[in-house]
Order: structure tokens, then sequence, then C-alpha cells
């Protein structure tokens, strides 16, 4: 009681203190004004209530630092629940958490519960990859419209998929896809959204920036899509392949990535073989073409060790020649893209060997965090052989440097692309993808219900080793 009265002792003074000022100011500078005006008692009640309003809003700011702490209030309702995420944090600068997000936990059931680790840094993408629409929202018009570049239509209704087929996609691009998706329902049952979205499986992107930038121009038709670049603006969303691509003989990604790091205990990286090593097809790219010209010949030694991969050879002999858990064995490998963006970029970085990563202009859902000379060395597109022989000479004389590139890429690879953060990926982009929808989805007259047992994996071979698949169906 004695500091409080101390405090509004020094209140009191402060505003003493005002008012002599004013009184100041008003005699020194004003007054001759006010006397000469008609209106001056009103004038200079203003002034008067404006001078002491600034002085008390701004000492009372430190009034509750000065009249010291308080006696909290001990409340008698139960432990407060707290919001315990999935697996990660969303990445979140400015924006609020995705609904659906979370599960109530009471604290006092584990006190000592470790906080739950952050999002990789690619989930920040997710903003920009739907920020066309941030403004605007989502219209079922404006999803209609994306039809004829979709390969098929997908439609959650109570935590259900429903598939709409337009046309198939190349080779089961599609099928594994919508497998994920039903992994991602049956792995947070009941929390992902109502929505309805267009895909489409290909390897270009399709939605041209440039035309919606003009003042009357309509939203542009949401495309979900494995790759965009920078003039285009398709949502991007984790490819197939991490649920497996047979037509390779790839297998999913949890088993693959497994593989690859028992491949690379195989060998030391300063034992590996000095060169930059490349292995693909040369047929879908120009630039994949000219790679070619950097192999070793009788006039040039550019350091790199190029093959060309025959996938129907391949098959016929069991891939014996395509394992690529055996392929870490040189310290440098190369990674260009195809027709686009390439699956194989993830299986590249996964050896700790340095990754050559030629100039890219395509991006999937993970690859805008890579940092160059961090995780990859860049090489130019336009003088690819040179590039590349400098790389390889300046890492096998700064051998501790160039391990450290490959290590960090290696482990960017382990820890931020796990399958679980894919699937955290994949949530959070439909949760904030559906808070854009502007009209309640209902399932389309043509579509049907996706579900384990829609899915002939007997027909390839592919049984019970596929993620998630456990014999059981989905549909209920």
């Amino acid at each position: 009681m004695e500091r409080m009265r101390e405090t509004m002792q020094r209140f009191q003074s402060h505003l003493t203190t005002a008012w002599e000022q004013l009184s100041h100011f008003r005699d020194a500078i004003w007054w001759p004004f006010l006397k000469s005006s008609a209106s001056s008692p009103v004038v200079f009640v203003v002034l008067f209530l404006l001078f002491v309003g600034a002085i008390v809003s701004t000492r009372f700011l430190n009034f509750v630092n000065l009249a010291g702490p308080t006696i909290p209030k001990i409340s008698e309702s139960p432990p407060q629940k707290v919001e315990i995420p999935l697996n990660c944090t969303a990445y979140e600068a400015t924006r609020t958490r995705p609904s659906n997000y979370t599960t109530a936990h009471n604290i006092q059931d584990d006190p000592d519960r470790p906080l739950p680790p952050t999002c990789p840094d690619y989930f920040r993408w997710i903003y920009e990859d739907l920020r066309p629409w941030a403004h605007t929202g989502i219209s079922r018009d404006t999803v209609e419209r994306a039809k004829p570049t979709a390969d098929f239509r997908l439609v959650i209704v109570n935590g259900k998929a429903y598939v709409e087929t337009y046309r198939r996609s190349f080779q089961t691009r599609d099928v594994f896809t919508l497998w994920g998706i039903l992994q991602l329902l049956q792995r947070y049952p009941g929390r992902v959204p109502d929505l309805d979205l267009m895909f489409n499986c290909g390897d270009l992107p399709l939605i041209l920036s440039k035309a919606y930038r003009k003042a009357n121009a309509k939203s542009p038709p949401p495309l979900f899509h494995y790759c965009a670049n920078d003039n285009t603006l398709d949502i991007v969303f984790p490819d197939w392949s991490f649920w497996g691509w047979p037509e390779v003989n790839i297998k999913p990604w949890e088993p693959l990535l497994k593989e690859l790091e028992e491949g690379n205990k195989k060998s030391k990286w300063v034992d590996r073989q000095p060169y930059a090593y490349w292995k693909g097809n040369p047929d879908v790219s120009r630039s994949r073409r000219n790679l070619l010209k950097c192999n070793v010949s009788k006039k040039h030694d550019w350091n790199a060790r190029l093959y060309t991969q025959d996938w129907i050879k391949e098959s016929q002999e069991g891939y014996k020649q395509s394992n690529l858990a055996s392929e870490c064995i040189h310290r440098y490998k190369i990674y260009i893209e195809g027709v686009a963006w390439s699956v194989s970029e993830k299986y590249i970085l996964a050896c700790d060997s340095v990754t050559l990563l030629v100039k890219s202009h395509f991006y999937d859902f993970f690859t805008r965090s890579l940092v160059p000379l961090q995780h990859y060395w860049p090489i130019k597109d336009n003088d690819k052989c040179k590039s590349i022989k400098f790389a390889v000479d300046w890492g096998n004389s700064h051998k501790k440097k160039a391990k450290s590139i490959g290590k960090a890429g290696n482990r960017f690879i382990k820890e931020e692309l796990k399958m679980e953060y894919v699937y955290d990926y994949m949530f959070h982009l439909l949760n904030e993808y559906a808070k854009l929808l502007q009209f309640k989805p209902t399932i389309p007259q043509n579509a049907v219900e996706f579900c384990s047992e829609s899915m002939a994996f007997t027909a390839w071979g592919l049984g019970k080793e596929h993620d998630g698949f456990n014999g059981e169906g989905s549909c209920r």
C-alpha cells in the first residue's frame, strides 16, 4: 500500500508539472494568437486536453511497473488442455495454425513431454504457392476451370476419397499419388477437411502466370502438380515415387532411404572414385544430351563418368544394373533435369557424395530450401563440362570442405525429408487449400470412392511391401 501511495503521489506530481509546462507554453507562444481569436476558449480547451492526455498516457505505460508485482489469482478451473501438433509445428511466420490440425491432450498427463519438432523450412512455401487465391478465395467455378488440364479430380468428403478420372496418366503416377492420399487419410483419421481439387500427373507445369496478370483477368485455376517454375502457378505436391515406382523397380521412399544409408556405409567418401557420376535417360532433354559431351574421351577428361540408362533392357534383365543403393561409390554425383524436374534429385542427395546440380529451371515441394555450396555445388547449364571439371578439381584439392557439402545434402534428406514430414506437408497444404474454398465440396456424379480394394496391387506384384498396405481395405 505504501508503494501504491508513492506511485499516486508521483503521478500527481507529473500532472502538476504538465500543467506548469502548459501555462508557460500558453503565455509565451500561443496566448497572443488565442487572444485575437474569437474561438480562443474552445481552442485552448482542446489544446489543454490533448497535451494532458499525451502526458498521462505516456506515464501510464509505466504504471504497472511502478506499482510493482501483483499476486496472481489461483484458478479453480480444471487443468487447461493444450493443443499438441500431430508431428511437427507448422511453419508460422504470421499465420495461424491450420484448423483440424491438433489433438487435445491434458498437460498433467505428461508434464515432461518434449516440445514438438519444428516443421522443415520448406513448409513455408505452402503459403506462397496458395498466394494467388489468398484474397479472392476459390469458387467452384474456379476449380472447374482447371478440368481441361487435369488427369483426375479428387474430392474428400467426411474423410473419404472420391475420384473422377479424366485421362490415364503416364504409367501409374496417378494410382500411386492417390495411394499416398489414402495413407494420409488413414494416418490422420477425421482430420483432413472436405475439399475439391484437380490434379495433373505430367512432367511440365501448365498454369502460366502471365495469363492472369491483366487487371480484368479471372483468378487462375488451382491445379495440383509435382513441380512448377517461376512462370507457372501450379500447386506443388509430393510426387508418386514416395510410394514407389514399379515401372523402374524403385521402392517406396522409407525403405529405399534405409538402403541408401546402408550403401553409404560401404565406402568412405575419401576412398570413393574421384569423379562425377551420372546415369540416366539422355533422350528426354537437350540438356542431358549435351551433358554426354562431357564424358571422358581420348581428347578430354572432364572428370565425369556418364552412363546411358536403357530401362527396357534393364526390365528384361531384372534391373541388375539399376540398384540405387549401390551407386554411392563416387565422390560426386550429377543431378540434371529431364523434361522438367526429376524425382532422381532426392536419391542423388541421399548419397553423401557431393551433388553437382546443373542449373535448375523447375522446383518440387522441398527443393526450394536447398542452399548452394551448403547442400550442393552449382553447375553452369551453358558450360557444363568446364564447370564439372572445376568442381571436381576443387573438391579433390579441398577434400574436407567438399566432404562437408556432401554430408550436408545427405543430412537434409535424412532429417528434413522423412516420410512423416512428407505426410505432414500434404496435410498442411490440403488444410490451407481447403480454407480457401468458398463452397461446400460434394461428390461428383461420375466419381467413385477410392480405397484399398480398388487398387490392383497384385497385378503389379507389389503386395504388402508398399507403404501402408496391410491387406485391409479402407472402405467401410
